[in-house]
């Protein structure tokens, strides 16, 4: 059986402490930092930027999965490899125009390229281009704030997701962002899901090492 891969959301981090967070994670069984970065137009809502983004690279000892939020992600692509990123990710929303070329790019910049849907876009826009990329992040709750509600559909879009990959052949990670904690990570776990994205469960669990664990054993 796969092992499933934790990336807590550094969104819900304690950012006057955010040394001891990444070296909490860093000593912890998390496989990734997911970065989220939010610019107030495509989400009703700003995180952070490049320059705290460097802080965490400064400290993180495991690899970066970096999801931008933003309008035009393409012109940042340059920025984000900069930061040694593993995996960036790109709204399918915000690119579908030009969402080949975008791939392309993240590809040539030596990165992962990830394409991320928002609750109320169906799997099947990426039919055509899903060989092309790496990963697909599910928002299950609305982007642009942490805490959110899980929305309980997103189990069966893994699953139809999951049913596409099949198809096309190539080994394409799914993951799923918003509102997982150790309950939903389970369905979500038996649905196909890969990545596990957990922001609030984590930072505020007493013990966010013990909850890493737990989610990673689902």
């Amino acid at each position: 059986m796969k092992e499933v891969l934790i990336a807590p959301s550094l969104l819900s981090a304690d950012f006057s402490n955010l040394k001891s967070d990444i070296e909490m994670l860093n000593a912890s069984e998390a496989d990734w930092y997911h970065c989220d970065v939010m610019d107030g137009v495509f989400v009703p809502n700003i995180s952070f930027g490049f320059p705290v983004l460097e802080h965490v690279r400064k400290h993180a000892r495991k690899p970066l999965d970096v999801h931008l939020m933003i309008v035009k992600p393409e012109k940042f692509i340059r920025e984000v490899a900069a930061l040694d990123a593993m995996m960036m990710n790109v709204h399918y929303e915000a690119c579908r125009d030009n969402l080949e070329e975008v791939i392309d790019a993240i590809h040539a910049a030596g990165m992962k390229a990830g394409v991320t849907l928002c609750p109320e876009t169906p799997v099947n826009v990426l039919r055509d281009i899903l060989p092309r990329v790496d990963m697909v992040l599910l928002m299950s709750v609305h982007p642009g704030f942490g805490g959110q509600k899980f929305i309980v559909e997103t189990i069966d879009k893994v699953r139809e997701l999951k049913s596409m990959i099949r198809e096309c052949g190539k080994d394409v990670l799914i993951e799923v962002d918003g509102g997982v904690n150790t309950e939903t990570g389970k369905l979500l776990v038996e649905a196909g899901t890969d990545v596990l994205v957990a922001g609030s469960a984590v930072f505020k669990a007493t013990s966010p090492e013990k909850y890493i664990h737990e989610l990673k054993t689902l």
